[in-house]
């Protein structure tokens, strides 16, 4: 099973007025945690969109108007992630998408590939966010999820896990994704491995 975890970045929330800055994904194999493919590029916006920017967004990523003119052309980051895929073999079958806010990347994303393109490409429908898998496991046990939160840098805090790494950039964002969905959730193979050689250690 594959998952492919992805961030955004943007000048804005709202998908309706605001674009897409930079994407970032890592396609990793969900039995074991192998990292299949990685991918991040800054996505290049006309002046027009560039303008439209919430100032606040902007102090929270740091993206300048020059990084943004002189960045990949839309184009080519879509088709680059069309390639990325169809060569791992992500398909609706065998992969779902893995976000801290699937909602939120998922409508900036489809502002790079159009929904009818991504369903002709039969890609995965299912974006899964770390937040619920999060509040699914501790509803049963301490910490309870509303006594802590359920950001991502919450979240990485009650695993005593660093903050995601600043400025909020989308390959950051989806190396701490990763790391706490390791710790969340873990990766099958990984765990087994982890828990027979603790058994050793414990027997010797």
């Amino acid at each position: 099973m594959i998952g492919v975890f992805l961030d955004t970045e943007t000048n804005g929330l709202n998908p309706h007025k605001h674009c897409i800055l930079e994407l970032a994904y890592k396609i990793v194999d969900v039995e074991n945690g192998q990292v299949k493919c990685a991918y991040e590029s800054v996505v290049a916006q006309p002046q027009i969109q560039w303008d439209r920017s919430d100032p606040q967004s902007l102090i929270v990523n740091g993206f300048t108007w020059e990084e943004i003119r002189r960045a990949t052309p839309i184009k080519s980051v879509a088709g680059a992630t069309i390639t990325a895929f169809a060569r791992q073999g992500v398909r609706r079958e065998n992969a779902v998408f893995i976000c801290q806010n699937p909602s939120f990347d998922r409508a900036f994303f489809s502002q790079l590939i159009d929904p009818d393109l991504q369903e002709s490409l039969d890609w995965p429908y299912h974006w899964l966010d770390l937040a619920s898998m999060y509040w699914a496991l501790h509803i049963q046990k301490e910490p309870l999820p509303w006594s802590t939160g359920v950001s991502k840098d919450k979240i990485s805090a009650t695993y005593q896990l660093p903050p995601e790494e600043k400025p909020h950039r989308a390959m950051n964002g989806v190396n701490h994704l990763l790391k706490c969905y390791e710790a969340v959730v873990g990766f099958p193979s990984k765990m087994r491995v982890d828990f027979f050689r603790n058994s050793a250690v414990t027997k010797i």
